[in-house]
């Protein structure tokens, strides 16, 4: 029997939280009540292959055809979806370095084979074409890469994945943190040609993660493939949260809008920890809710369980993105709890790194 798990969510669920949480990835939670108008909830409703109010909305919000559209249980299981209607075991798939470990995890656990490119901290951890094309083989079945880039939060240019596009394989995107971009928010690269399958949600920006509204942009074709193969899985979404996530949807500046102006202050917290912090370094991009910081000097892992023994304050431990002199932190929650973060952060390593 195949047992296969994801350590960072362990490490998620059971050892990230602290009374300063700066292991957080998404925004802090939009209260339902302060929707413009809550929707009528039934337990049932009609949905044979997606609720068509959703899909709709989702088509809409991009400019795509609702028969584009696949609804799933957030990014991870639209990530599943894709992955798994798209490849078969042993089909090579070249993946960024360093990315979200969950997206290895759940290429691993369908037997692809997986490579790597690197996206260079010291190029800002951009996407390099041609080091792609290098690493490209006759049997690459899909390029996979995070828009803004998770960890580092890294912006890649529509010229640079209509490149990506133009190599050969099918290129997925995952797009879940793109619109944490809140000024000229770049389109989805769906519309870049047929190449492109689009994964999000409504989790990391948008702060109602509970209602899992995840989903995945494909050609029509495609698209029914996976709906068939989500039969295996959620034959039946909730309807009430397919329900409530219309709503949002009918709403979706005014709930972005209330967390980017906790996004943007904790941002300028830490642009101001930046500067004046020799012990860490770190690639600054002007978008995005998390930040992967460098340790300059000693051990990240023993690091980090002091900071949380010792000052009460959590960050993801950077061996979950295949770099363990690094860690992550997360903005967007409370900017009070984000500012005692950092200072805390500042006094471990003034105590605890020469």
């Amino acid at each position: 029997m195949r047992h296969k798990h994801s350590d960072y969510m362990y490490w998620a669920k059971t050892r990230s939280h602290a009374r300063f949480n700066l292991a957080t990835s998404g925004v802090r939670s939009f209260p339902l009540r302060e929707l413009p108008s809550l929707p009528a909830l039934e337990i049932n409703g009609d949905n044979s292959y997606g609720y068509g109010p959703l899909n709709q909305a989702i088509a809409a919000r991009h400019g795509v055809d609702p028969e584009c559209v696949v609804t799933a249980a957030g990014t991870s299981m639209a990530n599943y979806l894709a992955f798994a209607t798209l490849l078969d075991p042993g089909d090579e798939v070249l993946v960024e370095h360093p990315t979200y470990g969950l997206l290895i995890d759940a290429l691993e656990y369908i037997g692809a084979e997986v490579k790597r490119f690197c996206r260079r901290e010291e190029n800002g951890y951009a996407i390099d074409v041609d080091e792609v094309r290098r690493a490209l083989t006759s049997k690459t079945r899909l390029i996979v890469v995070t828009n803004l880039h998770n960890p580092s939060s890294a912006l890649t240019p529509e010229a640079t994945l209509r490149e990506l596009g133009a190599l050969g394989p099918r290129v997925l995107v995952d797009e879940v943190y793109l619109d944490a971009v809140y000024e000229n928010s770049p389109r989805t690269a769906f519309h870049l040609g047929p190449q492109f399958v689009i994964t999000s949600s409504l989790t990391k920006v948008y702060g109602v993660s509970g209602l899992r509204c995840g989903w995945v942009l494909a050609d029509p074709d495609l698209a029914r493939a996976m709906w068939r193969l989500n039969d295996l899985f959620a034959a039946t979404p909730v309807h009430p949260g397919e329900l409530l996530s219309v709503a949002v949807f009918e709403h979706l500046d005014v709930v972005r809008e209330r967390a980017r102006k906790v996004v943007e202050a904790d941002r300028m917290a830490l642009a101001e920890f930046l500067d004046r912090e020799t012990r860490v370094s770190a690639v600054r991009t002007g978008y995005g809710t998390t930040c992967f910081l460098r340790l300059l000097q000693g051990g990240v892992e023993e690091f980090l369980a002091g900071l949380r023994a010792e000052r009460e304050t959590s960050a993801v431990p950077g061996r979950f993105f295949e770099m363990p002199d690094h860690f992550r932190v997360g903005m967007g929650v409370d900017s009070a709890m984000f500012a005692e973060g950092l200072r805390r952060l500042s006094l471990h390593l003034r105590n605890h790194v020469e």
